[in-house]
């Protein structure tokens, strides 16, 4: 008997996985990410033709390589037909089968909640349901978000969400595996999870939209909902339209005067190395996107959307690493790169060169104590970058609070003195700090993890209801 595998192509710098179904002759590939060299070199590795690819919705967190991978193999591509697109398709809608060959099937299922015209593909072989590509509906834990189509609609999705998971729940059994995309980091997923596989007789113990009536389930989703990244408004359109082959050859180089010219001009010049790497030396005026952290993310909602970007990386492979997770969201060519160290970016100029200064939470407590014994600056402000919810549930007394992603239309609610600059685990005060040492701010970056804040002496308001 033929045996059906699914492989996974994870994409963790966003959060998603893509699919690829086979059964050792031909496959199917479900939601693929922008860059589809993986998936041919997969599909290369494995022996398999793609004769097939698959959307479950028009993705609002990544620009789709469906349409390059359908028109580079041959391949059907499966969309919602009730989705508007401007490319040929197969239009599929609840309820059609499709044969992938003469083992492996997949069965269009309307699973509407994260979007309108939500799709899931149940993944039949010779025994039977394999599982189900769930996109975004039903996660690990969780469901997808429904609020990416505006607040106005949040309310019917989130109920269209809740009955959707029970479909998928009534219609395959228990034993039948889940495929999300999303859930894995990815700000579509209403909650994250660290499950690495899920079944539907799992989901059933544990998912709050299998557990939970509809009407508790909406209230509960809708209050957990934070922002999410800027660039989602493009992202949506750019699919819409269908995406073409990735450019990933390397940009232009610029030299030192030329990075003084951008800084000067007020550019985002991007240093991807270490966010410790940063803080012992940096070109004065760049910012801090470590490739150690999700900076795709970080810069794509950060940046003015269009405005050129310059990569600073130590080496080429680090410079095109970060401009292949940019081109997933949609920042396909930056404006220039440079690699190598501080020194040689700032042309030999010395001057040009600068630090930061770096604190824990206990360097925190101690200075607001006024304790003696180190060198650090007096904190005039703590600020607080997390996110609102992480904020609500508990921060340090008397600390100010501006999501990382507002601050750099914020710069000027930062009130004045020396900030000291804290999030979660220090990726996000780095890019923080950053910002504000660019705006000849005095500010500490407190490269610590935000659990210890109370262990280190720091008075921690309770949860806000």
């Amino acid at each position: 008997m033929t045996t059906i595998h699914v492989e996974v192509v994870e994409t963790s710098s966003l959060g998603d996985r893509s699919y690829l179904a086979h059964d050792g002759r031909v496959a199917l590939v479900v939601d693929p990410q922008r860059d589809i060299d993986r998936i041919l070199t997969l599909a290369g590795r494995l022996g398999v033709r793609v004769t097939h690819a698959a959307e479950t919705h028009l993705h609002n967190d990544y620009v789709s390589g469906g349409l390059a991978l359908a028109r580079m193999t041959g391949a059907t591509y499966l969309v919602a037909g009730a989705d508007e697109v401007g490319f040929d398709r197969l239009a599929v809608a609840d309820g059609d089968e499709i044969a992938v060959s003469d083992a492996m099937r997949v069965s269009a299922v309307a699973t509407p909640g994260h979007t309108f015209h939500h799709l899931s593909y149940i993944l039949t072989g010779p025994a039977g349901p394999e599982g189900v590509f769930t996109g975004g509906s039903l996660l690990f834990g969780t469901t997808g978000r429904t609020d990416l189509l505006g607040a106005e609609h949040a309310h019917t999705l989130a109920h269209h969400q809740h009955a959707s998971a029970r479909r998928l729940a009534d219609l395959l059994p228990d034993g039948a595996q889940i495929w999300p995309t999303h859930g894995f980091g990815s700000f579509c997923s209403a909650a994250q999870s660290d499950a690495p596989a899920s079944t539907i007789g799992r989901e059933k113990q544990a998912n709050p939209a299998l557990r939970l009536e509809a009407d508790d389930f909406v209230t509960r989703t809708l209050a957990g909902l934070d922002a999410y990244p800027a660039y989602y408004a493009h992202m949506g359109a750019r699919n819409s339209a269908g995406a073409d082959l990735l450019d990933l050859t390397p940009v232009r180089a610029a030299d030192a005067a030329q990075l003084r010219e951008r800084i000067q001009a007020g550019e985002w010049v991007v240093d991807l190395r270490s966010r410790k790497a940063f803080a012992t030396r940096h070109l004065t005026g760049t910012l801090s996107f470590g490739l150690d952290g999700p900076m795709s993310t970080w810069l794509g909602w950060m940046a003015p959307w269009g405005a050129p970007i310059t990569l600073l990386g130590e080496s080429a492979e680090q410079v095109a690493a970060a401009q292949r997770e940019l081109a997933r969201i949609g920042i396909d060519r930056p404006a220039a790169t440079a690699t190598g160290t501080p020194e040689q970016w700032a042309g030999g100029e010395q001057t040009r060169l600068t630090g930061l200064t770096v604190a824990t939470f206990a360097d925190l407590a101690a200075a607001r104590a006024g304790r003696t014994g180190h060198d650090l600056p007096a904190p005039d402000v703590v600020l607080d970058v997390r996110m609102t919810n992480e904020w609500h549930d508990g921060h340090i007394d008397g600390a100010t609070h501006i999501p990382l992603p507002e601050l750099p239309a914020r710069l000027a609610d930062v009130p004045d003195g020396t900030v000291w600059v804290h999030c979660g685990s220090g990726y996000r005060a780095a890019v923080a700090t950053s910002l504000l040492a660019r705006a000849g701010r005095a500010v500490v970056h407190i490269d610590d993890d935000y659990s210890g804040a109370a262990a280190a002496g720091l008075t921690i308001t309770a949860p806000q209801d």
